[in-house]
């Protein structure tokens, strides 16, 4: 499950960042803090974003799905922000000479050890392809009502499946 892997700490609504490094630097600071991530953790989600943007356009919402590799991660954990203000990303997918920007509001900061890199990434898409919950996180008025809106959604498809 996904919402298992977040607490408080590691939610930041109305985050306020002048910039993509900005991001990670608060948030990725949380997750070394947290004992999630190893000191290279910052730095290495920097120089990724060079070369792998992570900025989307879900409807009408900017979301970026910053994560390194799982070298500079020491347990599982993902942060979530929703930013005061947008900030500029690289549109996923592009080459970031190009300059295809997205204005990003909310983003997923995945921490992921092990094997699990790839599956946590798409549970992550599949979170934020659902507009309503999507509306719903942006609109949450704390930290623990962003992890019961992920955590009913998750309980819901798992009824279902």
């Amino acid at each position: 499950m996904f919402w298992d892997k977040l607490s408080e700490q590691l939610i930041f609504a109305g985050m306020e960042a002048e910039s993509s490094d900005d991001i990670f630097e608060k948030m990725g600071s949380a997750l070394i803090d947290s004992g999630k991530c190893r000191e290279s953790y910052i730095e290495a989600l920097k120089e990724r974003e060079k070369v792998f943007p992570t900025g989307i356009l879900v409807q009408d919402t900017g979301v970026a799905i910053p994560h390194t590799d799982p070298e500079h991660v020491i347990d599982s954990a993902i942060a979530i922000a929703v930013l005061k203000n947008p900030v500029e990303f690289y549109h996923m997918g592009t080459n970031p000479s190009e300059g295809m920007k997205v204005s990003v509001t909310f983003v997923i900061m995945l921490a992921i050890a092990g094997k699990q890199h790839l599956e946590m990434l798409q549970k992550a898409i599949q979170l934020i392809q659902d507009q309503d919950v999507l509306r719903n996180l942006i609109q949450a008025e704390n930290a623990a009502h962003m992890i019961q809106i992920i955590k009913d959604k998750e309980e819901k498809e798992h009824e279902n499946s």
